[in-house]
Formats: structure tokens, C-alpha cells, sequence
């Protein structure tokens, strides 16, 4: 079992290193510091499972899931997240991820999980699962991001996390146009008129920290 870490904090990385290496069967740990680190590693060493962190600098977990289900499909991703909001989860599922697990996991439900994908399954914990059933419930109250498109949805965290549009278009490689067009778009659908606006909503809503 060959597995990579991708994960901005070297602290996070080290304590995923050590709990992995309990593992009989792994071959290889590997790590990044960034999404297009990870990208660059894949693109030289073979591995069977990345364990992916959501929230970023520069190119965001859900978006280098969606490029390594392009590029790398026969690897399972487990994702990682301080955010326990199912919506992030969802998503993630969506693009294809094989798991979620919040960072506050006990490194026993880590192994499980890992376990678990590398035999081709899907895994989400006790909790979320029981999160994701209640919103299924409850469809009709569904919230203004669940409006979003995925890109939309990301442009959308970008921006509430501050990052100007010219960052944002840089990361993206397309016009500063573009992503100006993107946000009135997402404020639009959301019915809020301002960055500000949309900061709060996004901290109230637990979709940034």
C-alpha cells in the first residue's frame, strides 16, 4: 500500500505519518504541502491512496479531487477536513472522493477508513452519515450554497476567505472578467449583495473557519 498525505501543516502530516506507519501492509508514505504539489508527486510515483485536506492555500482539496479523478482514476481519495458540514462532504462524494473523515477522527477510525478504501469501498463516519441522512429528510429547507454549482461553490470560498479576483482568476487561469462575472453569479443566486455578506454567511454556515 503506497500512500500519499497532502496536507499544508507539517504538524498535521507528521501526526498522519505516524498513526499510517501502524499499518503492516504500507510501502511507501509520501507527502505534499499543497494541492499542486500533490499533482506534481502523481504525476512521478504511483500510489493507491492520497489522503487529501479540504481547505488550502492556493488550489483547493475538491479541486484537485476533481483533477485526479481525471488524471488518476484508479486512486482512492480520502478526504480530511476541519469542517464537519455535510455539504463539503457531499460534494466531495459527488466528485468521487472514496471517504470523509474530520480531523478530529481517532486514528483508530483513520485506520478503518483507510482499510476500507483500499478494498474499494466508501467511507464516512457514524456522525456524518447520520448528518447526511437528516438533510435528505429535510430537503425542502435546502440552503442558498446548495444552489451552487461546483465551481461556483469555490469561487465562492475563495472569495469569502478574501482572496481578491485577480487570485482567484490567476489560480483558475482565466480572465479577471471571468471570475467577476462568476460572483455576481454566486451573490446573485444567494441573494446577498456584498464580499462582506457572504464572509459572514459562509463563517455562520461553518463552510470556512
Amino acid at each position: 500500500m503506497k500512500i500519499l498525505i497532502c496536507d499544508d501543516h507539517k504538524i498535521v502530516r507528521d501526526g498522519l505519518r505516524q498513526i499510517l506507519s501502524q499499518l503492516d501492509d504500507v510501502e511507501l508514505i509520501g507527502e505534499a504541502a499543497s494541492g499542486s504539489e500533490a499533482l506534481e508527486i502523481l504525476k512521478e510515483v504511483f500510489f493507491n491512496i492520497l489522503l487529501l485536506d479540504i481547505t488550502m492555500p492556493g488550489i483547493s482539496g475538491l479541486e484537485v479531487l476533481e483533477i485526479v479523478r481525471e488524471r488518476h482514476p484508479l486512486l482512492h481519495v480520502l478526504m480530511l477536513s476541519m469542517h464537519t458540514q455535510e455539504q463539503y462532504a457531499l460534494r466531495a462524494l459527488k466528485l468521487g472522493a472514496s471517504g470523509y473523515l474530520t480531523k478530529d477522527t481517532a486514528s483508530e477510525e483513520l485506520l478503518l477508513a483507510v482499510r476500507k478504501v483500499m478494498k474499494d469501498g466508501k467511507y464516512i463516519s457514524e456522525a456524518l452519515a447520520d448528518s447526511i441522512a437528516q438533510k435528505f429528510d429535510n430537503d425542502n429547507k435546502k440552503q442558498k450554497h446548495e444552489l451552487l454549482s461546483d465551481r461556483e461553490f469555490n469561487v465562492m470560498i475563495k472569495l469569502a476567505e478574501g482572496r481578491s479576483l485577480q487570485e482567484i482568476s490567476s489560480e483558475y487561469f482565466v480572465s479577471k472578467n471571468a471570475i467577476s462575472t462568476y460572483r455576481a453569479r454566486i451573490l446573485k443566486k444567494m441573494n446577498l449583495t456584498t464580499n462582506n455578506e457572504l464572509t459572514k454567511y459562509c463563517f455562520e454556515n461553518k463552510l470556512i473557519l
